[in-house]
């Protein structure tokens, strides 16, 4: 496996927006199509806040994307203010089961700890309830619920320092 991050942009889009999760996840509202997230990252670049939309590409496949944003928008919850938020992560129906959710949350994490947007204490993540493989991958990554929810999901959080990354003396 080759996974890597692509910024979205004109030459990967259509590619994109043609990835979809199962049925069963979609009808449970697991995660907002790609089309709505794209959406989502034009309206916030354009507001002047930050969005930053990932294709995820195993060599030349795409396999998902992964947005990441940074800062508190109106809904977030008290902690999104002046740290990172992995706001969207799906892999396409037909790569799921193969190790690329987690290996994505692994490439999310390396460039959020390189502060692209500004400094940071905490990467957060809302998840539904009942999306239990969600919650499990999360979980095993070092997040962990601070009790609070968000548009009906439970919100996680994983402190940066620490967390697997090196710091310098």
């Amino acid at each position: 496996m080759a996974l890597h991050l692509r910024r979205v942009d004109g030459s990967n889009l259509w590619e994109l927006l043609d990835l979809s999760v199962t049925k069963e996840q979609e009808e449970a509202d697991f995660v907002a199509s790609n089309s709505v997230s794209i959406l989502e990252a034009y309206a916030c670049l354009v507001d002047g806040r930050h969005a930053l939309p990932f294709g995820l590409y195993d060599g030349e496949v795409p396999v998902g994307f992964l947005m990441l944003g940074y800062d508190s928008q109106e809904g977030d919850p008290e902690i999104a203010a002046g740290n990172y938020c992995l706001w969207r992560l799906m892999v396409d129906a037909r790569y799921q089961r193969q190790g690329y959710g987690r290996r994505a949350v692994e490439l999310a994490l390396d460039c959020i700890r390189a502060f692209p947007c500004g400094p940071a204490e905490l990467c957060w993540l809302s998840y539904t309830p009942e999306n239990t493989t969600a919650g499990e991958l999360y979980h095993s990554l070092g997040f962990r619920e601070t009790g609070e929810l968000v548009d009906e999901e439970l919100v996680a959080v994983l402190p940066l320092a620490g967390a697997g990354s090196e710091t310098e003396d």
